[in-house]
């Protein structure tokens, strides 16, 4: 299972509301639950310096696995990444 890159599309997500979490993801017109969160990278001492600081969460929704990214300067959020290969069991 691998996640592959993607053009960075903008998108729009609820997060929890003490921990920043991310819960819910708003892509068009379609809304996915994460189930699951695999995996946090946090770039906030070495990142690229026209990019800035950022967080990269490994989600799990219903039909995928996605590298959801939050930019800190600009404050947006994008998927980065997809896998829709079929889950595994644990």
């Amino acid at each position: 299972m691998a996640i592959t890159r993607v053009e960075p599309v903008h998108v729009q997500v609820r997060t929890d509301w003490l921990t920043g979490r991310p819960r819910e993801i708003r892509w068009g017109e379609r809304v996915f639950s994460i189930t699951n969160i695999a995996a946090v990278r946090r770039e906030t001492a070495a990142y690229p310096v026209e990019v800035g600081p950022s967080t990269t969460f490994e989600v799990d929704t219903i039909g995928a696995r996605l590298a959801l990214t939050f930019r800190h300067r600009g404050r947006r959020w994008t998927v980065d990444g997809v896998d829709t290969s079929e889950r595994r069991a644990a």
